[in-house]
């Protein structure tokens, strides 16, 4: 090999190794949950398998959520959300995906969906980066999924001629999913859709994981603002 075509390739690899590695030691600055979280939820009365974390509800009502957590946000500062949703009757899991990047297992939920046989009905959604990789998969998804959702999220592609029912939760101070935005994404929701604005709610705030580079202040607390989002979620499943 000529020592130019080696020099050449040597650049290369040394370029794709550099970004690689760039991004593995990114990915793993977390938002961590916050102390917040702790004193609201019991992490170590938690079920966790390799899936992630589960909620098994008390009395099962046969549907059943995903989650996918925001990029490098850690999947346990959802775990209010996963337990308060648990106690309306839904089996909730939050499942790990690798690097905590929603696009990298967007097809976790096939894993969940199949380990799951009990469970008839499932929605899946996700916070921020994680609505976009549930998006994804919602493009060739298991025949039991009923409806998609996102929080602080909007699709990545036009479900607009998609049977599915869809749900947009949105914070009205939100930095990074701007009310814009959501605006903008209106047009490649389905046909059975519904919107929810939290009033003072901002990005952050859909986990509990504390303050987020880029965001607003809330005028609500986060708990405020998650209760507000389990009434929400709650009320457009059962609805469907």
């Amino acid at each position: 090999m000529k020592k130019w075509l080696f020099r050449i390739v040597m650049s290369i690899l040394v370029l794709i190794v550099t970004v690689v590695v760039g991004f593995i030691i990114y990915a793993q600055f977390d938002y961590g949950p916050s102390s917040l979280l702790t004193k609201n939820v019991d992490l170590t009365a938690i079920e966790k398998d390799e899936e992630g974390l589960f909620f098994q509800p008390e009395s099962p009502n046969g549907k059943g959520i995903i989650l996918y957590q925001g990029a490098k946000v850690e999947k346990e500062a959802y775990a209010y959300l996963g337990q308060s949703l648990s106690e309306q009757g839904f089996v909730v899991s939050i499942p790990q995906l690798p690097l905590n990047f929603g696009i990298l297992g967007a097809r976790t939920a096939d894993d969940v969906i199949d380990e799951h046989t009990e469970v008839e009905e499932w929605f899946v959604g996700g916070h921020s980066l994680g609505g976009v990789a549930a998006s994804f998969y919602a493009e060739d998804p298991s025949q039991k999924l009923k409806g998609l959702y996102f929080l602080g999220s909007y699709p990545a592609s036009d479900f607009s001629q998609s049977d599915l029912a869809m749900l947009s939760i949105y914070g009205e101070l939100d930095g990074l999913s701007k009310v814009q935005d959501i605006e903008d994404s209106k047009q490649l929701f389905a046909e059975d859709r519904s919107f929810v604005e939290i009033e003072g709610g901002n990005h952050a705030q859909f986990g509990l994981y504390g303050d987020q580079k880029g965001d607003n202040s809330a005028d609500i607390t986060p708990i405020e603002q998650q209760d507000q989002v389990v009434e929400a979620l709650t009320k457009w499943i059962n609805k469907n």
